[in-house]
C-alpha cells in the first residue's frame, strides 16, 4: 500500500582534476620540513589514484568496444542464417507452385 522510494543509480566515482599550478614543489626530502612530507604522500597518493581511475576507464571503453564489435558480429551471422533459410523457403515454396501449375496443365491436357 505504501509508496516506496527507489534510489537512483549513483554516479560513478571521479577524481578531482589535477591542480592547475602547484606551489612549493618539494619532494619527499631534499629541504623539506617535518609536515611536508605528509603533504607530498597525498598528493602522490591522489596522483596515482587518478591514473589508476583513467586506466580503468580506458579498460571498461575498450571492453566496451569489444562488446559491441561482438555483437554487432552476431547479428550479421544471425541475419546471414535467416537469409539463407529464407531462400530454402522460397524456393520450396516455388518448387510447390511448380508443381501445383504442371499438374493443372497435365488435366488440361488430358481433358
Amino acid at each position: 500500500e505504501k509508496t516506496v522510494p527507489i534510489p537512483e543509480k549513483l554516479n560513478e566515482w571521479a577524481p578531482r582534476p589535477p591542480p592547475e599550478f602547484v606551489r612549493d614543489v618539494m619532494g619527499s626530502s631534499a629541504g623539506a620540513g617535518s609536515g611536508e612530507f605528509h603533504v607530498y604522500r597525498h598528493l602522490r597518493r591522489r596522483e596515482y589514484q587518478r591514473q589508476d581511475f583513467m586506466d580503468a576507464m580506458a579498460e571498461k571503453q575498450r571492453l566496451d568496444e569489444e562488446f559491441q564489435k561482438k555483437l554487432e558480429r552476431n547479428k550479421m551471422i544471425a541475419e546471414e542464417q535467416t537469409a539463407k533459410r529464407r531462400r530454402k523457403r522460397q524456393k520450396l515454396k516455388e518448387k510447390k507452385l511448380q508443381a501445383k501449375k504442371n499438374k493443372l496443365e497435365q488435366k488440361k491436357q488430358e481433358k
